[in-house]
């Protein structure tokens, strides 16, 4: 599992700024960014390597920030493996929220980070020969 930190921002030009710039102000890396919007807000998904530290960050900037677990599956950055993956899930009748995914070009991995409805995924997803990454994904893999 990794930590994953939900940004809610309002739809106005800069909020993606000022969060990108307070991270970088702070030293913070990240790793994967993920924005979905809607009509008045924003979410962006953020993995990095300082979760605490960002979370403080941001808050003090004035930002909503929650942090979420999400599972964190290395995959071959090949074609058809994420849907080898995807099909492991839904045969095991899983539920995905929200599915997003970071490729390593160095080392032709990929991890792909799911909200997934189910106590048992990764052991499911383990038992069909994915690995799954921790806390420190970006370290792990």
């Amino acid at each position: 599992m990794a930590q994953q930190l939900s940004v809610f921002l309002e739809n106005a030009p800069g909020r993606l700024n000022r969060l990108a710039g307070t991270l970088g102000e702070k030293g913070i890396n990240m790793h994967a960014l993920f924005v979905a919007d809607t009509s008045d807000f924003g979410v962006a998904r953020i993995i990095c390597d300082r979760t605490e530290d960002a979370v403080s960050a941001l808050r003090d900037e004035g930002f909503s920030v929650t942090t979420t677990e999400v599972t964190a599956v290395e995959i071959p950055d090949t074609p058809g493996a994420l849907g080898k993956l995807f099909e492991v899930i839904a045969d095991a009748n899983i539920d995905v929220s929200y599915s997003y995914c970071f490729v390593e070009p160095m080392t032709k991995k990929a991890v792909n980070f799911c909200r997934l409805k189910s106590p048992h995924a990764s052991e499911i997803i383990e038992e069909a020969g994915f690995r799954i990454l921790g806390d420190n994904v970006f370290h792990d893999a």
